[in-house]
């Protein structure tokens, strides 16, 4: 299977999950959590907690589409692997998926972090953090799940009985899915802060569009960029100063005067 037919088999894949996880009305399926007593215990919006609740739901319905489409699913062996999903096709294809989830409010994400720009990003042929090697891969797509917060938030004092579920209001609504390489999505900045993490574009429709900065440059160029990137920290570390570069205006000066250090030499 090539990379391009397994990015569009999971496009319309995900286009069946808002309706899956929302209501008809397009609040969130979930209320909350239940114990054994059929007590319900509603969800913090904590962004991590709902992510993970989603990823839960999801992955019953990702393995139906590897069976449907003669793809083996693997999770990762440990909590912290990179990538979320491992599919395999019957030729030993494999395609690495990642969960990225935020709350949006208009036309614009809270913000999006895409993996690391460090460890087995640069080290490609080698197992780090990874069950594969990241050069083992055909493709590392993002299945982006977007949602708006409630405006009422619900409170965690109470406790509530499992007939009592309508008067629940969900903590999150309105879904947005979308499915783009990595590499598309991407922005030239870090996710947050120092951390070795790369940043994603934050407007929805160029989100689901894959119109990222590097979109028109190609995944070589995005590849050269975040492998060459340097925070402050990182860049007195390895002993060259200053970063030689932090954005793609700087990045382009940067690649021009290597290529006049080049020509003197020539």
């Amino acid at each position: 299977m090539t990379k391009d037919v397994f990015f569009n088999l999971l496009t319309e894949e995900a286009k069946t999950y808002k309706n899956f996880l929302e209501t008809e009305s397009h609040d969130w399926i979930v209320k909350g959590f239940i114990d054994v007593d059929k007590n319900v215990y509603t969800i913090t919006n904590d962004t991590k907690v709902l992510s993970k609740i989603i990823e839960i739901l999801l992955i019953p319905k990702l393995l139906l589409f590897a069976e449907r489409n003669e793809l083996e699913l693997e999770l990762p062996s440990k909590q912290n692997f990179y990538p979320d999903l491992t599919f395999k096709d019957k030729d030993g294809h494999l395609f690495a998926v990642d969960f990225k989830s935020s709350y949006y409010d208009g036309d614009t994400v809270n913000g999006l972090t895409l993996g690391s720009y460090w460890g087995y990003f640069r080290e490609r042929d080698v197992v780090k953090s990874m069950d594969y090697t990241y050069n083992s891969y055909s493709s590392h797509i993002v299945l982006g799940m977007l949602y708006k917060q409630s405006i009422v938030k619900a409170d965690e004092r109470t406790v509530y009985t499992i007939d009592e579920l309508d008067i629940i209001h969900s903590v999150i609504e309105h879904f947005i899915f979308f499915v783009q390489p990595k590499w598309k999505i991407a922005n030239d900045i870090p996710g947050s802060g120092n951390t070795r993490n790369i940043g994603g574009i934050t407007n929805i429709v160029k989100l689901q569009n894959g119109e990222g900065p590097f979109a028109t440059l190609g995944e070589d160029v995005f590849d050269d960029y975040w492998m060459g990137y340097f925070n402050k920290v990182d860049a007195r570390t390895a002993g060259i100063g200053t970063p030689h570069y932090h954005n793609l205006i700087t990045y382009k000066k940067y690649l021009q005067d290597q290529n006049n250090l080049f020509d003197k030499l020539k």
